[in-house]
């Protein structure tokens, strides 16, 4: 197994991790011991991160074993911080910092990683800054965030940052054709569609109701012509994004539920005792905090499909020479173009811009999707 190939787009990066997982505990040389990967949504933080575990843990690019391990998070010394809710809570980072103070067991490090720690409060961060200050010696931190800002200075100042960059449309086009077994065009325009994230363009690409619900988010917003238009059309949006949500997490709830009532004994139909509710209360809690993260993600990327379609009209507008991540609409992009000034297309974005940073902070989606889309009304009928 090429431990490094699905990192598309991350040549730099790769030396620097490679370089690092190089260098054998107490050789005298340096290596640091707690590391920062940043980049967009999409660029693959949090795979480079397993990779890199994989380098420190395992005994070169084909150790088939440890790679198998760390992709299952099942490596005794491999211990992950990920989660589904909206943060990441005290308690949680308390016992990975506990668990980091011990020893390798099999490999040459012990590996703690922690996915989207820009979701950590101030609070929950100073816990994990104490474990960054003195490590032990054969210990390794990775932390994954959007950017060095999403974290605390004093953190900031205690890790090595790697920033990724965006891949290109025709790296990631490459890695879904070759993976995901799809045709060319479609991979392409998955791609471009998904503005060069990974994740979403392999569901696109494979997903035909995700592909339909995308189409339907745009169309939705091109026939806005009135405000009732924007209250309807941010009504429907919002079900659209809960459908989304609903489609992720409906089947990994009912295997969750499932493996829960086995391990405790239930047969399938069968009535849980009094005893042992408290257990499946607390899966069902945790359900419902990812089914809320979910929603969150769901209507985040309906605003940034949007801002993907106004982007567009502003470019034809402008006159600009540049390809459309929305191309397959182009007629219906020229339209919006006629219908509307550039200083409008604009304050349109600024205003998805506003219902994102809302949303992120518990205005009512309703509310949030319904102020963004007003702002959408145009004059004049689609061509």
């Amino acid at each position: 197994m090429a431990l490094w190939d699905d990192l598309t787009g991350q040549a730099e990066a790769i030396e620097v991790f490679r370089a690092a997982a190089a260098v054998a505990p107490g050789s005298g040389s340096a290596m640091a011991h707690s590391w920062l990967i940043t980049g967009p949504p999409g660029s693959g933080r949090s795979n480079l991160a397993y990779a890199f575990a994989t380098a420190l843990l395992g005994h070169g690019d084909d150790d088939t074993a440890t790679a198998t391990q760390v992709t299952a998070r099942s490596h005794p010394d491999l211990a992950v911080l990920s989660t589904e809710r909206v943060v990441i809570t005290i308690e949680e980072v308390r016992r990975l910092v506990a668990s980091s103070q011990y020893s390798p067991s099999v490999g040459r490090y012990r590996v703690m990683v922690i996915e989207d720690a820009d979701r950590m409060s101030e609070r929950t961060s100073n816990v994990l800054l104490k474990a960054l200050e003195e490590p032990p010696p054969r210990t390794v931190w990775i932390l994954c965030a959007p950017s060095e800002a999403d974290l605390i200075p004093t953190i900031r100042s205690r890790v090595r940052s790697v920033r990724l960059r965006v891949p290109s449309v025709a790296e990631v086009a490459a890695l879904i054709r070759r993976r995901d077994g799809v045709d060319e065009a479609t991979a392409e325009r998955a791609a471009r569609e998904a503005q060069s994230h990974i994740g979403m363009a392999h569901r696109l690409a494979t997903n035909a109701d995700a592909r339909q619900r995308r189409e339907r988010t745009l169309q939705l917003a091109l026939g806005i012509r009135s405000v009732s238009d924007a209250v309807n059309a941010a009504s429907t949006l919002l079900e659209v994004a809960t459908e989304d949500a609903r489609a992720i997490t409906e089947e990994r709830d009912a295997e969750e539920r499932a493996s829960a009532l086995h391990s405790l004994g239930v047969e399938p139909g069968g009535t849980v005792p009094a005893a042992l509710r408290s257990q499946l209360k607390n899966l069902e809690e945790d359900q419902k905090r990812r089914a809320t993260r979910s929603l969150r993600d769901g209507l985040d990327r309906i605003a940034v499909d949007l801002l993907s379609l106004y982007r567009d009209v502003l470019l034809l507008q402008l006159g600009v020479e540049s390809e459309l991540v929305n191309a397959s609409i182009r007629h219906d992009l020229e339209a919006a173009a006629a219908a509307a000034t550039p200083a409008e297309t604009l304050a349109t974005m600024d205003a998805i811009q506003e219902a994102r940073e809302r949303i992120e902070v518990n205005v009512a989606p309703a509310l949030a999707l319904e102020a963004m889309l007003i702002s959408a009304v145009r004059r004049g009928a689609r061509r």
